[in-house]
């Protein structure tokens, strides 16, 4: 890297954003720990200084635009200009379409998607003003559909439209835009899973772990080793992409 970049990571207080903030610290990035409450991002704050990086824990609501323009601003200042982004905030609102309110379906929206676009909006200048831009959007092997996940299947579908078009748009800025969508990772979102479905999680992960052709299931870090690479350097011809992180073949 030719140049200290400063990354905003959204949802960065636990699982995939925690280990997404501490290895782009590890790489040389200044990484702004967002999440809804700043008091819960600055524990992972704590552990990228007590490396040798450098943090900032920003507290925000992703699918309010004020809120996130607020936060941007403020990592503007205190870190530099954020060239990278890593949008990572998830809900899950699960249950069977039958089941499912119009509130659980708009909340998941509003996070995944409303979220995703208000931070890109808010940061692209800094982007194309740099000549220098990385966005990964996180979504999932759910994209393709599951059960009980109408709501979540269609809001990672719609990122992965949506990073598409952010590199047609951005391209020419020296902004790539890709999507990672993992598989089975082992988190609480994961564990939230296996308690309403019924199933005990060391039960759900052992049988995840079976379909899985690497024989276990995923690690936050598994993503995070992904994402380092799409925002460094050398990935700047790696664009408009929707990258399976799921231990094996897609289905």
């Amino acid at each position: 890297m030719t140049e200290t970049r400063t990354a905003i990571v959204t949802g960065a207080a636990q699982g995939i954003g925690a280990a997404t903030a501490q290895r782009l610290a590890a790489d040389g990035l200044q990484v702004a720990v967002l999440d809804l409450d700043a008091d819960r991002a600055q524990p992972v704050v704590d552990a990228i200084t007590a490396a040798g990086g450098t943090a900032l824990a920003v507290g925000a609501d992703v699918s309010d635009p004020a809120s996130v323009d607020a936060a941007v601003a403020k990592v503007a200042e205190e870190l530099g200009a954020p060239t990278v982004v890593v949008n990572n905030a998830g809900i899950i609102r699960d249950n069977l379409l039958f089941k499912m309110t119009v509130e659980d379906w708009d909340s998941v929206m509003a996070v995944h998607l409303r979220g995703a676009f208000n931070t890109v909006k808010a940061t692209q200048k800094y982007m194309t003003e740099a000549k220098f831009g990385r966005v990964v959007n996180l979504s999932s092997t759910s994209a393709q559909g599951n059960r009980g996940q109408a709501n979540y299947s269609a809001a990672k579908a719609g990122l992965q439209g949506y990073t598409k078009t952010l590199a047609i748009e951005l391209g020419k800025y020296g902004v790539t835009a890709n999507a990672v969508a993992p598989g089975f990772i082992q988190t609480d979102m994961t564990a939230a899973t296996a308690e309403r479905i019924g199933v005990p999680f060391d039960d759900f992960i052992k049988f995840s772990a079976d379909q899985i052709p690497v024989a276990r299931v995923g690690q936050p870090e598994d993503i995070a080793h992904t994402v380092s690479f799409l925002v460094s350097e050398g990935a700047g011809f790696v664009s408009g992409q929707v990258i399976y992180v799921a231990g094996g073949p897609k289905d």
